[in-house]
């Protein structure tokens, strides 16, 4: 298939399955349960995976406007791709996991109410899609042009990693006093109070008689969560770049990883706090994808292997954390 019409297929069905979710399963705002966040989580994860075995199964589709490497066979193609697709997909849907935990923070910074809560996460993942979009083909433009760009982008992520670990146990800083925030404030008028659902509501103007446009609390919500996950992206995506430089697999893992954000951050709303030792799990897969992509011209660690290290990384990450002892508060 040509790549533009394969790119504009991928793009319908996903503007498709928004609309559905917003203008059918969630047109109006309540509280997600517990049920229904985990009934969502697995329609995302089953449609990637079904996602995955195409790839994997039809490569003929999707691949046949690519050049086959020497010795290889369209079959073998497809067992490739389907296998970076998965450890992509793997690598975003835990690095948005840490996401969550700052998500959770900044609703009860702004004490933003449950019901209005999947509005503000819809929203935040519709402009994430477009801004990671955009990242998505300036990294893949920028590696294919400039190849040393892959060691700045590997020792980014160590870094990143390093950082992680170190200050996993600092104090969380106030999402309502962010310097985004207040910057936000001295442009615009902001209310203290929600108006329902709504992102702007209207308040008295200066001129007696007269009413001017003011921002809600929500919508200062909407745009930290934005602009964290603009943050968040320039670390995930150089992290999937170590995997592969084909922008469809980069582009499709990414965006099935963030779709399943909101069900997730439901599922998970009331477990964050259990998961003590996951954001070093990630620390570590960020470290090890950092290192793998400095030494792509020494060694190339493959697909399959990268799986395997992040997919165990993460199951520790995890049973260490249901397994840690939840700590006793001391006598007064």
């Amino acid at each position: 298939m040509d790549p533009l019409w394969l790119y504009t297929g991928f793009g319908l069905f996903i503007l498709a399955m928004l609309a559905l979710d917003l203008g059918v399963f969630h047109r109006t705002s309540h509280v997600i349960g517990m049920k229904e966040a985990l009934g969502w989580s697995g329609v995302w994860i089953s449609i990637a995976l079904l996602f995955n075995l195409a790839l994997w199964q039809f490569p003929g589709f999707f691949f046949a406007h690519q050049a086959l490497p020497a010795g290889q066979t369209l079959a073998q193609l497809g067992d490739a791709k389907g296998l970076e697709f998965l450890t992509g997909y793997l690598i975003e849907k835990a690095l948005s996991v840490d996401n969550l935990f700052v998500i959770a923070l900044i609703f009860s910074a702004f004490a933003v109410p449950a019901a209005y809560q999947h509005r503000v996460l819809f929203y935040g993942i519709l402009g994430a899609l477009v801004l990671r979009t955009v990242f998505i083909f300036a990294g893949v433009g920028l590696i294919t042009t400039f190849h040393w760009l892959v060691y700045v982008f590997g020792a980014l992520l160590v870094l990143t990693g390093i950082k992680m670990a170190w200050s996993k146990n600092a104090p969380p800083s106030d999402p309502a006093k962010h310097w985004f925030v207040r910057l936000l404030k001295r442009w615009m008028p902001v209310t203290d109070t929600f108006d329902g659902p709504r992102f702007f509501t209207r308040i008295p103007g200066k001129i007696v008689g007269r009413t001017m446009l003011a921002a809600t609390p929500l919508f200062l919500a909407l745009v930290l969560v934005e602009f964290t996950d603009l943050v968040f992206a320039i670390d995930s995506i150089p992290a999937i770049l170590a995997i592969t430089s084909d922008p469809f697999i980069v582009l499709t893992s990414n965006i099935f990883a963030i779709l399943g954000l909101r069900s997730l951050y439901f599922a998970l709303a009331g477990l964050m706090d259990r998961f003590h030792y996951l954001g070093y799990a990630l620390a570590a897969i960020l470290v090890f994808v950092g290192a793998k992509m400095l030494l792509v011209d020494v060694f190339k660690i493959p697909v399959g292997l990268s799986l395997g290290v992040i997919a165990a990384t993460l199951a520790v990450g995890v049973a260490a954390s249901l397994l840690r002892r939840p700590a006793v508060a001391s006598p007064v």
